[in-house]
């Protein structure tokens, strides 16, 4: 295993760590993949997870069941920087169109489908 190459903030940052279980088929999984790599994911997602203040996300995926790993800054509220993504160009679209991988309301937001983690150990 080679690991992931991350960037590093220099200063303190809150990480949000959550789940959520996909799709079980092999085909709608092929599509949720694809639709999140660098040349099918949409630009304006992108950009307005930047706009909320988001400085790294990541997502991780074994079988059906994915991990997004979010790094804000320390000052970071939650609650607001989704308010404010929900407002975003496309970015109703796009849970809409993500719904149907998801297995839920295609009025979801997507605070309303990821669960946050909690962390349980640290390597001090």
């Amino acid at each position: 295993m080679d690991g992931y190459a991350q960037t590093l903030s220099g200063g303190k940052i809150k990480r949000y760590v959550q789940m959520l279980d996909i799709s079980d088929d092999p085909e709608l999984i092929a599509q949720y993949r694809k639709w999140h790599s660098e040349e099918y994911s949409w630009k304006e997602i992108r950009d307005g997870i930047r706009q909320v203040g988001i400085l790294e996300m990541e997502i991780y995926i074994l079988s059906n069941h994915l991990v997004m790993i979010v790094d804000a800054p320390a000052d970071f509220n939650w609650s607001e920087a989704m308010d404010r993504l929900a407002t975003l160009p496309r970015q109703a679209e796009w849970e809409a169109f993500v719904a149907r991988f998801q297995g839920c309301s295609a009025d979801a937001r997507s605070d309303e489908k990821w669960q946050p983690m909690e962390r349980m150990f640290r390597l001090y």
